[in-house]
């Protein structure tokens, strides 16, 4: 009978089982890891993106997040919106949030 049935053999005892222990402390420096590489620098940014917003002011020259340049006109408190010249006589309409940096006095003047 043994032509075609092989013989089975006895397994070897299973390894030890770790404690969970180990798990933990892997999951707490996965956890630190995330948070000072993805979490705290993001949630920087939105603070500064915030405290920007708040201090835009009629006369600021704005940069937008679609790359149009203009001269803040009209700023309403109210709403989050603001009026953007990017050329004599031509007004924008935008959001604030969609303002993503403040550009020194005089760069309108010097594109």
């Amino acid at each position: 009978m043994s032509l075609f049935i092989s013989q089975a053999h006895a397994a070897a005892a299973p390894a030890p089982q770790g404690g969970g222990f180990e798990m933990i402390i892997m999951l707490l420096v996965f956890g630190l890891v995330f948070y000072f590489m993805i979490y705290r620098p993001q949630a920087k940014r939105v603070k500064e993106h915030k405290n920007l917003m708040s201090q835009l002011s009629k006369g600021d020259e704005v940069l937008t997040q679609g790359g149009v340049v203009g001269k803040i006109t009209k700023v309403a408190d109210d709403k989050d919106f603001i009026v953007v010249s990017i050329a004599e006589g031509t007004e924008v309409t935008v959001q604030k949030g969609a303002v993503s940096a403040v550009l020194p006095k005089g760069t309108m003047k010097s594109l």
